[in-house]
């Protein structure tokens, strides 16, 4: 260790020869918030030293700007339906060098197990896989879920290189309560980093959920919300996801007084949008919406590093790690290069490194639902109007509107005239028979069904459609594949992705997944459906933190209330 550390003593002070010279290249350098000429000294894995620099081998980068390594401040890895090797061959090519991940979908199907296999699966690859430790297993009372994680359970897990700390805590309302579970677990986390999760959450409540150990947020939807968190002593993680998109609303909040307290983050990027392009776009798009470049690079490496506690990581500077990305401007963000410890890993949008898949039969077998009948479908009519969720528009939050509805011989029938569709959530975990039934409106299928085991946060099989035929169809074909999405019209299968890794993941290339995803969301389309990534809409209506109305296996719940309501009215 000290014979590495006297030879990179050596390099830097230009008495020995780098492993590796970046030459020509101008570096962007997060500290000082400046660009400027300088060789990139590499040896041993760590950034020797900036200036004019002989190496063992020189990459001429002349023109070029010198990044360092991209960190994703908090993403969900089954969002992208990817295993973690297949995660790393798609983020390396597009600069993501290190990720701080939530395992709590494959913790809420698969409890300790899931978290075991996540950490085993993301070992030894190209890029750095962190996690927070998912804190809401199940994430509130209100769902079935396939496990639950106490204190006592997750704190073995602290003692992982890799893990940081508690990932968000979406029981807001357990945490103002005082719940006694959740409590515990603040508790026992204290000494550690604790994500927060509270849309929406304002005054004396915010400063108690604070208060209580919270040192982030990814949930802002306005700059107001931005400012009262920030000054309450939050890091902001700015998310543009598939689904949600945050930027261009938050963007005014960040100042140069403040921005040292922001970071980007993509929380939940489906396979498609991650083949494109990862933390670089939202990098991009900042910059076109005005931030300054330097400051958008910060809130994608130094800020990120610093607020996790990453030490010698996010700038490129002497003793920090080499993970270095190049790219050709800041007008395109063009990843040309991309380093990991010194050693190229990706050229252009290919990954020049092994990364190596690691499955386990642990993982299988998690879709347990008995046959379902048409009868068990049926919505019997109370009364002429009902509770519909509504969609908005590029947002996972809902309205919670109270409409007129059709019903057929006393049961409740989708109208695809108003656009008003039948909602059901089954519980697959245990075979309970637990049947949730809704209603939203703005999804615009016009005939046929979808049907998915991606249904946050417990991950319960999720199904929409025009007609009880349809979406019988999609259950039976999701319990055949053991999990993933289903497009079905007219009693015909049209197209489906399964995902057998704990009916969130495939256990295929990164190039399959986006093939099979573009087939499966061509079908949609022929539905009728025009929103974006309807699978990734319809995987969040099932999400009861998130306001103001969703579906659980367990019935319609009203998420300011923190209640199931009745369907009717």
């Amino acid at each position: 260790m000290e014979n590495d550390l006297k030879d990179r003593i050596a390099v830097a002070r230009g008495i020995r020869k780098a492993d590796l010279v970046l030459s020509g290249g101008r570096v962007v350098n997060v500290f000082s918030g400046e660009i400027y000429r300088a060789d990139v000294a590499i040896h041993q894995g760590r950034i020797a030293g900036l200036g004019e620099y002989e190496g063992k081998t020189v990459i001429d980068i002349s023109s070029k700007l010198i990044l360092p390594g991209l960190i994703d401040s908090h993403v969900h890895l089954e969002s992208s339906m990817l295993t973690p090797a297949e995660f790393a061959k798609a983020a390396l090519p597009h600069g993501t060098t290190a990720v701080i991940a939530d395992p709590h979908e494959i913790a809420n199907v698969l409890g300790k197990k899931g978290i075991i296999y996540i950490l085993k699966a993301s070992q030894d690859l190209p890029l750095d896989f962190y996690f927070m430790l998912p804190s809401c297993v199940p994430a509130t009372p209100l769902e079935t879920s396939g496990a639950r994680l106490t204190a006592g359970d997750l704190l073995p897990f602290l003692k992982h290189q890799r893990v940081l700390g508690l990932a968000e805590m979406m029981n807001y309302p357990g945490v103002l309560s005082g719940d006694t579970v959740v409590l515990r677990k603040l508790n026992r986390f204290r000494d550690t980093l604790v994500d927060g999760h509270a849309p929406g959450l304002s005054g004396k409540e915010l400063s108690a959920y604070i208060g209580a150990g919270m040192t982030s947020d990814h949930e802002c939807t306005s700059v107001a919300e931005v400012r009262e968190k920030v000054r309450l002593g939050m890091t902001i993680f700015i998310r543009e996801g598939s689904t949600a998109k945050d930027m261009e609303a938050l963007l005014p909040a960040v100042t140069p007084a403040n921005s040292r307290f922001f970071c980007l983050a993509t929380d939940d990027f489906q396979p498609g949008d991650l083949k494109n392009g990862s933390i670089n776009q939202l990098i991009k798009k900042a910059v076109r919406l005005g931030v300054n470049p330097i400051t958008a690079v910060q809130m994608a490496t130094i800020n990120p590093a610093r607020h996790f506690g990453l030490m010698r990581k996010g700038a490129i500077l002497p003793g920090y790690a080499a993970d270095v990305a190049v790219i050709d401007g800041f007008k395109n963000f063009t990843v040309e290069m991309v380093f990991k410890q010194g050693k190229l890993v990706a050229r252009g949008d290919i990954c020049v490194t092994p990364c190596e898949s690691r499955h386990h039969e642990q993982t299988r077998g998690t879709v347990k639902i008995n046959p379902v009948t048409k009868q068990d479908l049926l919505i019997r009519t109370k009364t002429g109007k009902a509770r519909v969720i509504e969609l908005i528009p590029d947002q996972i939050e809902t309205k919670h509107a109270i409409l007129p509805v059709s019903s057929r011989n006393g049961y409740i029938s989708s109208d695809t005239e108003r656009d008003i569709l039948k909602l059901i959530v089954l519980e697959r975990h245990k075979s309970t028979g637990n049947m949730g039934f809704g209603l939203v409106k703005g999804f615009g299928i016009r005939t046929g069904a979808i049907a998915s085991t991606v249904a946050h946060d417990s991950h319960n099989l999720i199904a929409v459609g025009a007609s009880d035929d349809d979406i019988l169809v999609a259950v039976s074909e999701i319990r055949k594949l053991q999990g993933g999405l289903v497009v079905v019209n007219k009693r015909k299968v049209l197209a489906e992705i399964p995902l057998p890794v704990a009916g969130l993941m495939s256990d295929r290339p990164l190039d399959y997944v986006v093939e099979n995803l573009v087939k499966v969301e061509e079908a949609v389309k022929r539905l009728g459906v025009k929103i974006k990534h309807p699978f990734g809409i319809l995987s969040f209506l099932a999400l009861p933190v998130i306001p103001e109305l969703k579906l659980t296996d367990k019935g319609l719940v009203d998420v300011n209330r923190f209640k199931i309501v009745d369907l009717f009215v």
